[in-house]
């Protein structure tokens, strides 16, 4: 027991920051978060350590925004704002400054498509690898590196 309150407590951001950037939802991230670590528990057995648990996690997570899409037929919206976590910064103007240059990047991700953007915001936001990134999304490492640096390419022609 001891272990799962472990795993949940190391890789709850993670999986939270990656399904709201799939959701854009702050309520709907939180739920299905809870609910992948509560499959993740059931199905716990099936986790073969060929991948970080970090990855497992968000493919279940995946699955189940997927699996909540469909349920409610939903379109992913990208139109919506991004909640945006800001670093410990030492002033107020410092901290005001640093959420409004974020903010100017999640607006620019907005003009990329769909599969660019979610691999921008696992980079990003998950600080995950090109490695996890292809597995998450069933893609190769190279695949995930290369669409992340043409990703990078497309923000810096929206200046």
């Amino acid at each position: 027991m001891q272990d799962i309150e472990k795993i949940y407590e190391e890789y709850f951001e993670i999986v939270n920051k990656y399904l709201f950037c799939l959701s854009h939802n702050n309520d709907i991230s939180e739920e299905l978060t809870q609910e992948t670590f509560y499959k993740a528990v059931k199905k716990i057995n099936t986790y073969k350590g060929e991948c970080k648990m970090a990855v497992w996690l968000c493919q279940i997570a995946k699955n189940l925004w997927y699996d909540e899409c469909r349920k409610n037929k939903k379109v992913i919206n990208t139109e919506e704002k991004y909640l945006i976590n800001v670093q410990a910064l030492d002033t107020v103007e410092e901290q005001v400054i640093a959420n409004d240059e974020k903010i100017s990047l999640y607006k620019k991700m907005q003009t990329l498509d769909d599969k660019t953007r979610e691999v921008m915001y696992l980079r990003i936001t998950g600080e995950l690898s090109f490695k996890e990134i292809g597995i998450i999304l069933n893609k190769t490492e190279n695949w995930a590196r290369v669409t992340f640096y043409r990703g990078k390419n497309q923000l810096k022609e929206v200046d």
